[in-house]
């Protein structure tokens, strides 16, 4: 039987999760396949965007990057923060999570261990990006200080999406459907946004919309730290929403799981 998770330490805890973290990161390098939608779908829609919408929808290609580029990295924590549900729900159907449930290890430790191991794939998934971008011909427009700050402030926001993530897995039994509604519920997020144009350009209910989205909070502060511009508002706003997010999230998600594990 499981050793209850209310007699676990924190540092026993971290080690659990580092464990499980660990274990994810090795299934992740046996199947290299499940980087491709944090990697490559969202350079391909760099490319698409850029050379095929560029010139119409900003001045030219180069100005337009500059704009794109910020938000384009804010897709990809998006899209990586989506295999979290998705690993949880594929790891009850395939009964790994029984498993676990027999071993004395911190509950919260499968839960934050898959995050860890998701937020490593995101990380890498940023890096690709801004190599990318640089051959591209983007450029940083700030400092290194800047563009660090940047880069925290998406692993950050990422940790949080992971979070609700969690949740619609835990909660949505079904690993196919939660890898439909993991996409379908993203896509409002990102095109209701700042993400790829100035949402000055959209209807009054979108903009609206826009404008209390959190994801057009951290597209703005990424724009701002990368390419210049106001950045304390988007900044304080984007870490208020990651904070509300995992405030509301973490706890759902765990309390999710205790249920469902039994």
């Amino acid at each position: 039987m499981a050793v209850p998770s209310a007699r676990i330490g924190p540092g026993a805890t971290l080690r659990h999760s580092l464990a499980i973290a660990r274990r994810n990161l090795i299934q992740l390098r046996n199947d290299p396949e499940q980087l491709l939608d944090a990697m490559l779908m969202p350079l391909v829609i760099t490319l698409i965007f850029v050379y095929v919408f560029g010139g119409a929808i900003g001045n030219g290609s180069a100005e337009y990057q500059q704009f794109l580029i910020p938000g384009i990295m804010v897709q990809i924590v998006t899209f990586a923060a989506r295999s979290t549900g998705i690993g949880l729900s594929f790891d009850f159907s395939n009964g790994l999570m029984d498993r676990f449930v027999t071993l004395p290890i911190a509950r919260s430790a499968v839960l934050t261990g898959r995050i860890v191991a998701d937020m490593c794939r995101m990380l890498l998934g940023l890096i690709v990006m801004f190599l990318f971008a640089l051959i591209m011909g983007f450029r940083v427009e700030t400092d290194l200080l800047s563009a660090v700050a940047a880069m925290a402030l998406l692993m950050l926001y990422g940790m949080a999406f992971c979070w609700v993530s969690a949740f619609i897995g835990l909660t949505i039994r079904n690993p196919e459907t939660v890898q439909s509604i993991g996409f379908l519920w993203t896509l409002p997020l990102q095109f209701g946004s700042s993400m790829f144009v100035d949402p000055a350009t959209m209807p009054t209910w979108l903009r609206i919309f826009s404008q209390i989205n959190p994801t057009t909070s951290i597209v703005d502060a990424s724009r701002a730290l990368l390419t210049g511009g106001p950045m304390t508002g988007p900044v304080l706003h984007s870490l208020a929403w990651t904070a509300g997010l995992v405030i509301l999230f973490a706890p759902l998600s765990i309390v999710r799981y205790r249920r469902r594990a039994g």
